[in-house]
């Protein structure tokens, strides 16, 4: 069945910027943003996109009220397979204690005491969480159990809610290997990884102080592409480290965080396909400086926005937050924030059919309540999400 949506006030559809102005002698193409619009679902894709006026006719009408319409959100980084909460160390990192990488290993714990059952259900409310908020594609980590048993489970479960599975077996060394750190790589680049690769597409690694160096980073993502997975990489969160070089060394899809950059970094990012994937939420949970997207943008680097949901850094499922934190505290436009959140985070997951709605795309998309997308950012903390569809079918 055919859903015509009319009398959208602004639809964002994320065709190539490239085209939305056109250049001497080009040819011009469809904007970006359409004011007094409409679009046309059919079979779980854009069938159309134009002026409400020139709408065609559908079985079904929706009147969006002068509402704005853009894609679906596409959160290219979270960690959602975990038991227990770390509500205690945010209050402490509130109160002045820094923020460190081995607080992972409190998650660890509780999510190796847990059942299948309690992981389940945990992903499932985050998901629809998430959903309701107008995330449509999310990617999801494994991490929180670092052994072959729960690692595996963990991937397993991941990929019961989404497409977008990562083994990150290279989250931290677990206690048990503190004395053999090397030990615990050539676990996860051997049995930990024979057991999750089947049931992942990414492999990622921590790429820090704290967690795994260079060398170590650089072992895990070979074995991981040679066991067919694509990587990706938590790369320059803490310190202006080796991580963002070695993503781009790697081709890797994405480096995340980005957080702490030299002049090399920035030109290697802008120089390759690697998307820089920027993730405030976690600056505002742990009161770190905010990266530059500015600085990333201007050098002609892709630029991402991601959620990072986990129990520790930052506990927001909330792409609207992130967007308004990108706005106020990364001096992004309202327009480049959303970009990174829809199309970018496409990019990072290299998926073609999803971040924009052109003739083709699934049609995943978000109606909020405002007439244009700045209000993600005008307006923020309030529940602007109105209405939700994915693989066109209406889930909120």
């Amino acid at each position: 069945m055919s859903v015509l949506i009319t009398n959208i006030g602004e639809l964002t559809t994320n065709v190539p910027e490239r085209d939305a102005v056109p250049q001497p002698g080009a040819v011009p193409g469809p904007p970006l943003v359409l004011s007094g619009a409409a679009l046309v679902i059919d079979g779980g894709r854009v069938a159309w996109t134009g002026p409400a006026s020139r709408a065609p006719a559908a079985d079904q009408l929706v009147d969006a009220g002068g509402r704005a319409v853009l894609p679906g959100f596409v959160d290219s980084h979270a960690h959602l397979v975990f038991a227990g909460e770390r509500g205690a160390e945010f209050a402490a990192r509130m109160a002045g204690q820094p923020y460190q990488a081995g607080g992972i290993r409190s998650t660890v714990a509780a999510t190796r005491n847990a059942t299948d059952g309690q992981l389940r259900a945990n992903l499932r409310r985050l998901a629809r969480e998430m959903l309701s908020q107008g995330i449509t594609t999310f990617e999801c980590k494994s991490g929180y159990g670092l052994t072959v048993a729960d690692e595996r489970r963990s991937v397993v479960i991941a990929g019961e809610f989404t497409p977008e599975v990562t083994y990150l077996g290279a989250h931290v060394v677990p206690p048990e290997f503190e004395p053999d750190p090397a030990g615990y790589v050539e676990l996860v680049c051997g049995a930990m990884l024979a057991a999750c690769a089947p049931h992942a597409r990414w492999v990622d690694v921590f790429c820090e102080r704290g967690a795994f160096g260079r060398d170590e980073a650089a072992a895990v993502l070979a074995a991981g592409m040679a066991a067919g997975l694509e990587p990706r990489v938590h790369a320059n969160q803490l310190t202006a480290g080796p991580g963002v070089q070695l993503a781009v060394e790697v081709g890797a899809a994405s480096a995340d965080h980005c957080s702490n950059l030299t002049a090399a970094d920035v030109d290697a990012l802008a120089s390759a396909q690697t998307v820089a994937t920027l993730l405030p939420g976690v600056e505002f949970s742990t009161r770190h400086p905010y990266p530059d997207a500015r600085r990333l943008l201007g050098a002609g680097a892709t630029v991402a926005l991601a959620t990072d949901c986990n129990p520790g850094s930052c506990f927001t499922s909330s792409m609207p937050l992130c967007i308004a934190l990108a706005v106020r505290e990364m001096h992004m436009t309202t327009q480049e924030a959303v970009w990174a959140a829809t199309a970018g985070g496409a990019l990072a997951l290299r998926r073609a059919d999803v971040g924009h709605l052109g003739t083709g795309a699934s049609a995943d998309l978000v109606m909020i309540d405002g007439p244009s997308h700045a209000y993600l950012a005008y307006r923020p903390g309030v529940p602007l999400v109105a209405a939700v569809w994915r693989a066109g079918q209406r889930v909120v």
